[in-house]
This record gives structure tokens, C-alpha cells and sequence, in this order.
């Protein structure tokens, strides 16, 4: 029972041994009219106490991130946001990685350059994370990274395809553009040799002697 109802009941109560130590036909209704307050109080009160079938309340929590894995977001951010000088040198200070921890950094600092060859070893440094059975707490962050690396991966190599056929392209127009300078020398040769075999001509007739 709450307060405000035990309150409300106890006053009941009270109202109703009052008025029965009241005389006269007056004081017995005042009494009986007390008595029904303080009946229907216990019963608003009875209601509102909570029934045992009722589930109780479901107390919702944030989900717990592990320190390892929020250590290592955090050192993502940061790779994320250095200069290539920056992270060819952290790349340098990771050296071999030799621990779980250091191979998940090592690529993610590798991902950051977005280059092909890096983002293999890179794919090669988190299978050794996930074949290591003592670094099930990096296993969820290196699996979601693999896919997000094997989607980076697949548009690199398309993107390295099309910059492949991009050059292959260039390189034929090149040929073509060194074979139409080639023809140009050659019409431009035989052009300037066909004005001085016509000045010449004249000049052999001049020199010819008079038939008798």
C-alpha cells in the first residue's frame, strides 16, 4: 500500500471512531458514511498495489565495448587522420607485429594508404589475428574489418583494371599519333622535292644545244 493511500485510509478510520463515539441518529450516519469512505479507500488501495502475475520492469543497458576493442577504434581515428609521411612512419615503429594487437594496428595503418599490395598484407595480418585462438577479443573487430577490407579490395583491383585499360588505351593512341607524324614527314619530303625537280626542268632545256 502507498503512502497517500495509507494516509487516506488511516483518516478514514480516524473520521469513523469519531463519529461513533457521537450520540444521536446524526452521529450513527456521520459514522456509517465514514465507514464507506475508509471501505472504498481500501479498496482504490488494493487495487493499485502491483499483482504478482505482472512481469516486472526490464531494466535496459547500453551494450559493454570491450577496452581492448575500444582501444583499438580509437587508434583507428587516429591513423585515419594522418598524412602518408605520418603513417609510413608508424608503419616503421610497428615493425614485424609480432603480437595480435600490433598485427590488427599494423593493418589498419596499412588500409590507410589505399594500395593495392597493402591491403593485402593487411588482409594477411588479420588472418593471423583470427587464427589465433589467445586473441578471441580482437576476433569481432578483425572480422568486421576483413569484410570491410575484402569490399575495399574489390574496388581496388576494379579501379586498378580500368586505369590498366586507361593506359593500354593511351599507349595506342601514342602508336597512332607517332604513325601520323610519320606520314606527315613523308608528304611533307615528297612535297618539297616536287618544286625543285620543276626548277630544274628549265634549266636542262637553257643548257641543251640548237639542233642544225
Amino acid at each position: 500500500m502507498t503512502l497517500p493511500f495509507r494516509h487516506s485510509l488511516t483518516a478514514s478510520m480516524t473520521i469513523a471512531l469519531l463519529a461513533g463515539c457521537g450520540a444521536g441518529p446524526s452521529s450513527q450516519r456521520a459514522a456509517e458514511t465514514a465507514a464507506a469512505q475508509a471501505r472504498l479507500a481500501s479498496a482504490v488501495a488494493e487495487a493499485a498495489r502491483p499483482s504478482a502475475s505482472q512481469p516486472a520492469p526490464v531494466s535496459i543497458t547500453a551494450p559493454v565495448v570491450d577496452d581492448t576493442t575500444a582501444r583499438m577504434l580509437a587508434y583507428a581515428e587516429r591513423v585515419r587522420l594522418m598524412q602518408p609521411p605520418e603513417l609510413n612512419q608508424e608503419i616503421a615503429r610497428l615493425g614485424d607485429a609480432a603480437s595480435p594487437g600490433a598485427q590488427l594496428q599494423l593493418s589498419l595503418a596499412l588500409s590507410q594508404l589505399r594500395q593495392l599490395p597493402e591491403l593485402v598484407r593487411a588482409q594477411e595480418l588479420l588472418a593471423r589475428v583470427l587464427g589465433n585462438g589467445e586473441a578471441r577479443a580482437l576476433h569481432p573487430l578483425a572480422r568486421l574489418l576483413a569484410s570491410r577490407y575484402g569490399e575495399q579490395r574489390r574496388l581496388e583491383e576494379q579501379l586498378e583494371k580500368q586505369n590498366q585499360q586507361l593506359r593500354d588505351v593511351q599507349r595506342r593512341l601514342d602508336q597512332t599519333n607517332e604513325r601520323l607524324e610519320a606520314l606527315k614527314a613523308i608528304e611533307r619530303s615528297l612535297t618539297s622535292r616536287q618544286p625543285a625537280a620543276a626548277a630544274s626542268a628549265p634549266a636542262n632545256n637553257r643548257a641543251r644545244p640548237a639542233a642544225p
